[in-house]
Formats: structure tokens, C-alpha cells, sequence
């Protein structure tokens, strides 16, 4: 294939710009792949050609025809996308870059010999996830019809084990995004590898009576045409093949029913294409008053869509006394998008004009919601929230792929894998490294689970949302089940340990065990232990009963002291979350007039404008302009960390605390005998929540040895 043929062809659609583009794109494609030959023997520019003339046949846009151009210069010929990127824009090299991560994943899969329903859906599922461009997954179909129009090339397992993942994987998808011309193609040309005596066959059979059939269906054209004229129908009547992976289906039904191959009426049919959706019915009128029309053969696919968003009527009619055939009836834009699906998003309108136009009418239907009119923005995002919403796709170190929700964590993964290897769960590698078990997983992310070689339990810390260890239900439920599957006594006594650990620390001002016990509704001490211990509720849970108003209690438990505002609600010379302070002798309020004073080491103190210290400053320049931001509201509290020294002990403390995005006002320390260390921090939370949540991430750091609240 020469590249001036694919030059002639987007020259029908593109303006000379973007020609001018393309033809840059195929001289530095030949450029790299100089002197490369595929197995077929023929020169490698001939694969990104071949797909680049199949896109262009979508009258795709130029970016999408560059980046098929060059898919995959990056892996086999050493260019970098920055190289990519310099000469043909950032849009090429995302594509370029998001099909060579499709390849990595794909290949990752093809390692199985076997895939399971479950795997496949997945493999299918993930791709799309994965490509934040659809037009990523336009290529990559383009680039595996071509690969499957060569495979006569490759060794017999090789081409079978490329086929087979081609009817499991990317006919589906194809079908999946509505592209019927490709997902026709890659059924036919796998089905020819994978029962090549059938296909023949079938082949064969359909060449035998194709003269036949083919001057029996243009008689009829010729009749439906008069008669739709006689109504003032505007319409185009052709003839439709049955491609013969199809016919391989239908001869499937056929045979449980008893029937022949020659009973198969709609090998050929009729496709009869109007301007307008009430010219659809009109014409479906005429074609039931002319033939006799079969009532269970009739569907309406524009009332209601397929899922890839197909549309048409379906009916089937006899015709010349004894003869069935099938007639489609669609508009000519149901027509475009019904063979194209996503891809006719991208089609520009008839006609080359001085710049970029996409068709504004393209439809698409995601799983029973029709939609038109849509934006490229809003084309995608409807993709990406209909088709795979809230969902994410990883990998076990086999290859086998995994569904969880958005935001699971590889505790979650050892859930889903097995219950028991949750429970024996001590680590996750995720692509190799170490990461915590709360880390969030991504897309095509390697997760390898660390378990324990004897008998474990799980930790109750996992149930504690402010933790973040387990984001499926599933996951949480099997923790709680095993808490309730052991002994009441050692129920009580972990309860014990937790209200040490978790309640002692967080709450000031605890009334006795008994007390608290009838308070949160619970008969004695024992009664409310079991049920901390157990994982019924969590010591989040009690502090927010406890603390009602999240200030305080009837009964006098005070979770949180009073509200005041806080200082990082002041904006500096309008610039925010600069560290202030509000100072201790003027008090200012909202709504006071306010200057800030930059001090060393402490960042700003906020005082009056008519502060007596700020009228008697004599330095001036320290001075800076501030103004009230938004007012928020905050409870200053101080906690107390026992720790034995060390060096970065202050800054992972003060690291954790600003993840959290809480506003340290304050801290002391205080060295003891034996390298030992306390700190007093002085914090403002919002929330009993966000207070427990802090001090359990302290409590995890090197060389921490106990974390409490204090009074203040």
C-alpha cells in the first residue's frame, strides 16, 4: 500500500492543513520503521497504513489518523513521545501512548490459555477504563482487523490462540461500541481460523446460490421501490449479505429446530434506508399492506435501542406465495451510526472546509439511555460513567483481572481473591513495590498479597472507616464475621483493649465504665465491650453518640471543646492557607478590621487594626494587609505524644497532621531521661472523626509509643 492512497483519501474529507499533517506523519513513519519487514515479508509501513485507511474509512480526524500512523514507533523503533509530541502535539501522543499501554495490558492477558466468561467481560471492561480517549480503543481495533487479515503468517496455535481471543475480546467490544463493520470483519476472519472446515463450508454454500438469491432480492428491490414511490416515500432499497459467522449462528438454531441450511431466510435481505423516523413507520405500513407480514418475526429497535445503540425496524414478510425474507428499516443517520457506533462521532460533514467539523448529530446509546447531540466532553464522560461508573480493574500476579469498586484497596483484593487469605493478609506488593493496605488502586495495577504462613485474624482497626483499609462491603462483612465467631471472653477483653487504645485517648472527662455503658444503651460493661470487641461498632461511632452536637453531652462528656474560628479562614495579602494565628491580646472576631504581623518562626499573628501593639510597632515592614476569608468553624484541642526521640520524629508527626488538612497552632515538647520525648499539639479539628482519625495515623509512626487527649 502506498501512502499517497491514504493522502488521497482523508483529502475528501480533511482541510489541507491536516492533509498536509498526515502526509508529515506517514514521512516520519517510513523514517523509523526504514528497513523493518513483518512475517508476512512485506515492509512494516504497510501495518499503520492499512490501519490508517480503515480509520480514515470512519472519516476520522487527523489526530486519530497520525497517532494510527505511528502507534507503534515508540516500542519498535526507540522514538520517544516527547519526540512525538514536539512534532505532532500533545493529542497525538496521548493517543500513541494510551495504545501502547493497551498492548501492555493485553499482553499481560494472553498469557492464559484459558479465559473464563468472567475474565473476558473483564479484559473488555478494563480497556475501556483504561483508554481515556475512546478514539485509543478506535485504533486498537483497527490495529488488531489488520493483524487478523495477515494471521496466515503465524504458526497454527499462535494464530488460533489470536483468533479465539479476537471472538472473546474485541468482536464484543467492537460490538459493544457499535462499530458493526469491524465487528462483522473480526467474527468472519476468526471464525476462518477457528473452524476452517465450516467456514469453507459455509462459504461454499452461500457462493452456490448467490447468482440466485442476488437477482431474487433485486426483483424485489425494484417492487419495494414502486411501492414506497406510490406513497411519496423518499427511500433507498438494497440488498443486505449475512456474513458468514452469522450464518454459522443462525445454522446453529436452525439444526435444534430441525431445519436446513436452505431454510435460513435472510442470508440476503432487504435494507431499506428514509429520511425521517415517521417515514420508518410509513414505509413498514406499506411493506405489511403489500406482503404478508410474520407477527413474531417483527421488532421495533427504535423504540427500543439495543445497548451499542442500534436502531431499526426488524420485520419479516412473505413474499411470491412461499418465500420469507427479513427487511430493515432505518434513517440514514440510524444507518451511519448503527455501522460506525462511537466512531461516527468523528465524522465530518460532507464537503472539506477551512476547518475541523465534527458532526453535531451523533448519537449513542449506553446501556438503555439514548442520548444526542452530544459535545466531544460529554461524549466521553458519558462513556467513562455509563459504561464502567464507580469501577476499577487490576491484575492478580496470573494475569487473571479483578472488578472492585473505586477506591478498594488491596485488602479489599485479598477479600475478593479469598476470604482466608484476607484474614492472613499482612502486606501488598502493587506493581512490584510495597504499599500500604490502605493504598488505593488503579487501573491495571499487579497486586500481590502478603499472608502469613500460620492462622491470623484480621485487625479491627480494618473497620474503622477513617482508616481507609476496606471500601467493599463484602470485605467488612467477612472482617465482622469472624469478630462474631469468637468467644464472648475474648470479645470482652480486645473491647477492653480498644477502649484503652481508641476511647481513653480521644475523650476527656469519661464518666465510669457502667455509666457510659447504660448511656450508649448497652445493659452492664461487659455488654459494651463485647460489642467493641466483636467490630458491632467502632470507637468512631461511639465518640460521634457520645458527643452529639459533636460538643457536648447531656450528661456532661465533653468529645470536643467549644467552637471558636479558625485562623486559617484568614487570607494573607489574598492568599490562603498561609500558617496565622489569632492573637491572644486583642482577640479580633469576624467582621473586625485586621492586620497581620509577621513574626520568626511562627508565621502571622492576626491582630486588630487598633490593637494597642500594632499601634506602638515600630517596626512597620513587619507588618502585612490580611482579610477574613471564609469563617470556618474548629475546636482546638490539644494531644499528647509520647515518643522515644529521634530525628525527623517533629516533621512525620507535622506531616501527617497537614495531610489531613488540620492547622497545627501550636507545639511543645518536653524532653525526659532515656531519650524520651513528650509533645503537646495544639490542633483545630473538625470533627470528633477527624480527631480519631489523626491520632490513630500518629499512634502508626516510628518510635511513638502512646497518643492522648489532653486538657486543655
Amino acid at each position: 500500500m502506498e501512502a499517497n492512497e491514504l493522502i488521497e483519501k482523508v483529502s475528501t474529507y480533511l482541510p489541507d492543513d491536516k492533509v498536509a499533517v498526515v502526509r508529515t506523519a506517514c514521512e516520519f513513519a517510513a523514517r523509523a520503521h526504514h528497513g523493518q519487514v513483518r512475517r508476512t515479508g512485506e515492509p512494516y509501513l504497510e501495518h499503520p497504513l492499512s490501519i490508517a485507511m480503515d480509520l480514515a474509512d470512519f472519516h476520522l480526524d487527523a489526530d486519530t489518523i497520525v497517532a494510527a500512523l505511528l502507534h507503534d514507533v515508540p516500542e519498535d523503533c526507540g522514538v520517544s513521545l516527547s519526540e512525538i509530541e514536539a512534532t505532532f502535539g500533545s493529542q497525538v501522543a496521548k493517543l500513541v501512548d494510551g495504545v501502547t499501554k493497551l498492548n501492555k495490558l493485553t499482553s499481560r492477558t494472553q498469557a492464559e490459555e484459558t479465559k473464563s466468561k468472567v475474565q473476558t467481560e473483564n479484559l473488555r471492561k478494563m480497556l475501556l477504563a483504561t483508554a481515556e480517549d475512546l478514539r485509543v480503543i478506535l485504533i486498537k481495533l483497527a490495529d488488531r482487523l489488520h493483524n487478523m487479515r495477515t494471521l496466515g503468517a503465524l504458526p497454527p496455535e499462535k494464530r488460533r490462540a489470536i483468533a479465539q481471543e479476537t471472538l472473546e475480546i474485541y468482536a464484543p467490544l467492537a460490538h459493544r461500541l457499535g462499530v458493526r463493520n469491524t465487528k462483522w470483519q473480526l467474527e468472519d476472519l476468526a471464525f476462518r481460523y477457528l473452524e476452517p472446515r465450516l467456514y469453507h463450508r459455509i462459504a461454499r454454500l452461500v457462493a452456490g446460490k448467490r447468482a440466485e438469491r442476488e437477482g431474487f432480492v433485486a426483483e424485489l428491490s425494484q417492487i419495494l421501490c414502486r411501492e414506497l414511490e406510490k406513497a411519496d416515500i423518499k427511500a433507498k432499497v438494497s440488498g443486505r449479505p449475512k456474513h458468514l459467522y452469522s450464518i454459522y449462528q443462525k445454522m446453529g438454531k436452525y439444526n435444534a429446530q430441525g431445519k436446513e441450511f436452505g431454510d435460513i431466510h435472510d442470508l440476503f435481505a432487504l435494507r431499506v434506508l428514509v429520511d425521517s423516523v415517521s417515514d420508518c413507520y410509513r414505509a413498514l405500513g406499506v411493506i405489511h399492506n403489500f406482503w404478508r407480514p410474520i407477527p413474531e418475526e417483527f421488532d421495533d429497535f427504535i423504540a427500543n435501542p439495543k445497548d451499542n445503540g442500534y436502531q431499526a425496524l426488524h420485520t419479516t414478510v412473505i413474499c411470491q406465495g412461499t418465500t420469507p425474507i427479513e427487511i430493515q428499516i432505518r434513517t440514514h443517520d440510524m444507518h451511519r451510526v448503527n455501522e460506525y457506533g462511537v466512531a461516527a462521532h468523528w465524522l465530518y460533514k460532507e464537503g472539506k472546509g477551512g476547518e475541523q467539523a465534527t458532526d453535531e448529530r451523533a448519537w449513542l446509546q449506553q446501556f438503555g439511555k439514548w442520548r444526542e447531540e452530544l459535545d466531544s466532553e460529554d461524549f466521553l464522560e458519558s462513556i467513562k460513567t455509563d459504561v464502567l461508573a464507580e469501577r476499577v480493574f487490576v491484575y492478580t500476579p496470573k494475569g487473571e483481572i479483578k472488578e472492585l469498586p473505586l477506591g478498594a484497596t488491596p485488602l479489599d483484593f485479598a477479600f475478593r481473591i479469598h476470604t482466608d487469605l484476607g484474614y492472613r493478609c499482612i502486606g501488598a506488593k502493587v506493581n512490584g513495590k510495597l504499599e500500604p493496605l490502605n493504598y488505593t488502586l488503579r487501573n491495571g495495577d499487579v497486586v500481590e498479597i502478603m499472608a502469613s504462613r500460620g492462622d491470623r485474624g484480621p485487625s479491627l482497626d480494618w473497620l474503622n472507616p477513617e482508616l481507609g483499609y476496606l471500601k467493599t462491603s463484602h470485605a467488612r462483612s467477612k472482617v465482622r464475621q469472624w469478630f462474631n465467631k469468637q468467644e464472648r471472653s475474648q470479645c470482652i477483653e480486645t473491647g477492653r483493649q480498644i477502649w484503652d487504645k481508641e476511647l481513653k485517648r480521644l475523650v476527656v472527662g469519661l464518666p465510669s465504665i457502667d455509666k457510659l455503658a447504660r448511656m450508649l444503651n448497652y445493659g452492664d460493661a461487659d455488654d459494651f465491650f463485647a460489642a467493641l470487641g466483636s467490630g458491632r461498632i467502632n470507637a468512631s461511632q461511639i465518640a460521634l453518640n457520645l458527643s452529639g452536637t459533636l460538643e457536648t453531652h447531656d450528661e456532661g462528656v465533653a468529645i470536643l471543646p467549644p467552637r471558636k474560628v479558625s485562623p486559617v479562614s484568614i487570607n494573607v495579602l489574598g492568599v490562603g492557607d498561609l500558617l496565622t494565628r489569632l492573637a491572644n491580646c486583642c482577640h479580633p472576631l469576624p467582621g473586625d478590621k485586621i492586620i497581620g504581623y509577621i513574626t520568626q518562626g511562627r508565621g502571622i499573628t492576626v491582630h486588630r487594626s487598633d490593637c494597642p501593639n500594632i499601634l506602638n510597632e515600630e517596626e512597620q515592614e513587619r507588618l502585612i494587609e490580611v482579610e477574613w476569608g471564609e469563617v470556618a468553624q474548629v475546636y482546638p484541642v490539644i494531644i499528647q505524644v509520647d515518643a522515644w526521640d529521634r530525628v525527623g520524629l517533629v516533621r512525620d508527626i507535622s506531616a501527617i497532621i497537614a495531610e489531613e488538612g488540620v492547622n497545627l497552632t501550636e507545639i511543645n515538647t518536653t524532653n525526659h531521661h532515656g531519650d524520651s520525648v513528650t509533645l503537646y499539639l495544639t490542633l483545630e479539628v473538625k470533627s470528633a472523626a477527624q480527631l480519631n482519625k489523626i491520632m490513630s495515623r500518629i499512634y502508626s509512626v516510628w518510635n511513638v509509643a502512646s497518643v492522648a487527649r489532653k486538657e486543655e
